[in-house]
């Protein structure tokens, strides 16, 4: 990783764009940090005093987005520190992440999004935004200084894992959100019903004698939420869908000309609650893994552009969290080293157009929280990677750079491994076989 932020040529390329559609062999150039010049035009001559990288046709793009990443620091940094994160990151494709304000303290006031931000800046290799509180404390009661809070540097607003179940509250945050412009991501999952579940509820949890989580708690919180956009016109992202009852109500919705977007975790489209077998904890996540009827609806969902995002929900837990039985385990699953690969698994599978799975990952979360990368284009910062699409690889827990080994894809097969991570045209990340 010798390649200085100054001038990088890659050639050789399949440049692949899905803000703009483009998929064409070429090559491009990167000068100061910036995208300077891209096109067919570059595929093997480019001008004299650039460092040429040889892509030998595999897909260049730009570095995913991950919308919604669990962090440790501060307050549980035996989980996972900005520093192994953004390593983790680097090696999966993630350039840019979103953290999560569920830290000790949690993320409600300037000084602690100030904080995010300098150790960010002094121990992170990606791009690293701070998603901030809500509420206060997360408690749902109580609005956070939302205005002094996007001042300071928050990207948008959230309550983390923790629904605002009070709707008088949600209806504030709607409209404060829509005088700032600001975005509201929240998870939609009515605590009350949801209490004390450990798994999808049906026939898989009678038969295991766990107790279950009703879709129902998912749709009767996502209606409520967006009749309160319909409402108030605030800024609005579901931020984890998980049934197929949720994408027809948003289907519903967005007949009725409600706007709001939606996500979905890799994890969710990748397994199912049959996952779980012997109660093997590492599949107990939250929300918690659906029916293979929920999985392939959520998968059609990407495909014709229902649902807008994908997202990693990396959420480090240690062996001391996660080795017991499983209604004591921690909810969470690691997920930044092995969101490119598991996504492409929807490729492979022929489920889903290569393109529109690099949107939801690319130019769709850069749209929504207004940032610059996340499209190939002239002027655009050099956040790019380049992967072999059919690579194989097996994932190694001992060989994860996350501090937390919690996989739920631990031992499996990847097809697909990122060869170059660039952040703001430095290399952060080159792949070797030693």
């Amino acid at each position: 990783m010798n390649m200085k932020k100054d001038q990088t040529a890659f050639v050789n390329a399949r440049l692949i764009d899905p803000a703009t559609e483009l998929d064409e062999p070429g090559g491009l150039l990167v000068k100061d940090g910036c995208i300077k010049d891209l096109g067919p035009h570059l595929l093997s001559e480019v001008p004299v005093g650039f460092e040429i990288f040889d892509c030998q046709g595999h897909v260049l793009c730009p570095g995913l987005i991950d919308m919604q990443v669990f962090i440790g620091e501060p307050g549980n940094e035996h989980r996972e520190t900005l520093k192994t994160a953004s390593q983790a990151a680097s090696i999966g494709g993630v350039t840019t992440m979103v953290v999560m304000p569920d830290t000790n303290p949690v993320i409600d006031q300037v000084a602690l999004v100030d904080y995010i931000q300098r150790r960010a800046r002094d121990n992170a290799i990606v791009n690293v935004y701070t998603m901030a509180a809500a509420t206060k404390s997360l408690a749902g009661e109580e609005m956070t200084e939302m205005g002094l809070l996007k001042r300071a540097g928050a990207i948008a607003f959230s309550n983390a894992k923790n629904a605002i179940a009070n709707s008088h509250i949600m209806e504030q945050v709607l409209r404060y959100a829509k005088d700032l412009d600001a975005l509201v991501v929240h998870h939609p999952e009515d605590p009350y019903i949801a209490a004390n579940g450990v798994m999808n509820a049906g026939e898989l949890s009678f038969r295991l004698g766990l107790s279950g989580v009703h879709s129902v708690a998912e749709t009767i919180m996502l209606e409520r939420d967006l009749r309160l956009v319909e409402t108030t016109g605030g800024p609005y992202h579901a931020g984890t869908l998980t049934t197929a009852q949720s994408i027809d109500v948003v289907r519903f919705a967005r007949a009725r000309g409600i706007k709001f977007t939606c996500g979905v975790s890799v994890n969710h489209l990748s397994l199912n609650e049959n996952d779980i077998a012997a109660y093997r904890t590492f599949f107990k996540i939250r929300p918690p893994l659906r029916s293979e009827k929920d999985r392939l609806a959520l998968i059609t969902a990407v495909g014709d552009n229902t649902i807008d995002v994908i997202v990693s929900s990396h959420d480090p837990h240690g062996e001391d969290a996660k080795r017991l039985p499983f209604v004591e385990a921690a909810d969470g699953a690691i997920g930044l080293e092995t969101l490119l690969a598991a996504a492409l698994r929807l490729f492979h599978n022929s489920n889903i157009d290569l393109i529109v799975l690099l949107k939801a990952m690319t130019s769709r979360p850069a749209d929504l929280l207004g940032l610059p990368s996340g499209r190939l284009k002239k002027g655009a910062p050099a956040d790019i990677i380049v992967f072999d699409l059919y690579k194989r690889w097996v994932v190694n827990r001992q060989n994860l750079r996350s501090l937390s080994k919690n996989s739920p894809f631990d031992e499996s097969e990847m097809q697909g491994a990122v060869l170059f991570t660039m952040v703001n045209g430095k290399c952060v990340y080159r792949y070797s076989e030693h």
